[in-house]
């Protein structure tokens, strides 16, 4: 394997970005008019979606930069079930973000990303992903990624392992290997778990128009993102109502990526003792996902 190529082309590879998803036909019933158009285009919206929601959450939990600090994030035991909603679909599927330390290890956090279909929607499109990153507690370091799981096309067992000794990072993919390869980290920093930056931003206590910059990766490249405190708003979730402080990420020099095609992420952060992030949501060129905390475990201890 080459060490020309660069860990943002690893990772779009990885994340399968470039993937075209055979799905089943459309199995809606049978509507008029614009409703019928809507039904016909459901299952190929429901497999990008599934995708996009995936692929934004893996990249937060890829490599960014920042300088070295202890990983509080995400703690041993806590975890985050989103329910992931969908045009006419309300409960597509359902996402769970948690932390658990390896009982062999005691400067390890495992963060697990678990995505999956559900109910109607999994008879359109079967989609099940789960993505495992290791973390070093005392520096934040992301040390290695695994993906595994299924779509209607084929099966995912990718591993995304970083060498910070010699500088490098070894994607492996055992079904598509082509594609993988070995490649040099970029100067400047060493990488970091960026969905922790997010859910972390509860700590932040930012105040409406402040912001934090931040560096992460989306699609084959790494640039800058600025999170914006855009305001408060109350919402509504399965475990209740909230006031919450909006966040945004933007990338406001050349955007690229899911900003270039017009995408947006939100974060909404309660504002009360909790301060858990209760929403999220993905606009995308063909309609919005949104992810509502339906499921919240709090740490051990």
């Amino acid at each position: 394997m080459g060490m020309k190529g660069r860990v943002g082309d690893s990772i779009h590879q990885w994340t399968g970005t470039g993937r075209n998803h055979e799905i089943f036909p459309a199995a809606l019933a049978a509507r008029t008019g614009s409703q019928q158009i809507l039904d016909a285009r459901a299952p190929f919206a429901l497999a990008r979606v599934f995708m996009a929601v995936k692929i934004s959450l893996l990249s937060f939990l890829l490599p960014g930069f920042a300088l070295a600090a202890p990983f509080v994030a995400i703690r041993d035991g806590e975890s985050f079930t989103y329910k992931v909603g969908f045009s006419v679909f309300s409960h597509a599927g359902d996402i769970e973000i948690s932390g658990a330390n390896p009982k062999d290890t005691a400067d390890r956090i495992a963060i697990t990303v678990d995505t999956r279909s559900r109910g109607f929607v999994r008879g359109l499109y079967e989609f099940d992903n789960k993505a495992v990153a290791d973390v070093e507690l005392s520096s934040g370091r992301l040390l290695r990624v695994t993906e595994n799981g299924s779509d209607p096309k084929r099966p995912i067992d990718t591993k995304f392992v970083i060498d910070y000794t010699a500088r490098t990072a070894t994607f492996t993919d055992r079904v598509r290997t082509g594609r993988s390869n070995r490649l040099t980290l970029p100067e400047g920093g060493d990488p970091i778990d960026l969905i922790s930056a997010l859910v972390q931003t509860r700590d932040w206590n930012l105040k409406p128009g402040e912001k934090r910059e931040v560096v992460v990766q989306f699609g084959r490249d790494f640039y800058p993102i600025t999170i914006l405190a855009e305001g408060y708003e109350e919402v509504r979730t399965p475990l209740g109502r909230y006031r919450t402080l909006v966040l945004v990420p933007r990338m406001e020099k050349e955007p690229k990526g899911l900003f270039k095609r017009g995408g947006e992420v939100k974060v909404w952060i309660a504002q009360d003792g909790s301060r858990l992030p209760v929403k999220m949501q993905l606009k995308l060129n063909f309609g919005a996902a949104t992810l509502l905390l339906s499921k919240y475990q709090p740490p051990k201890g």
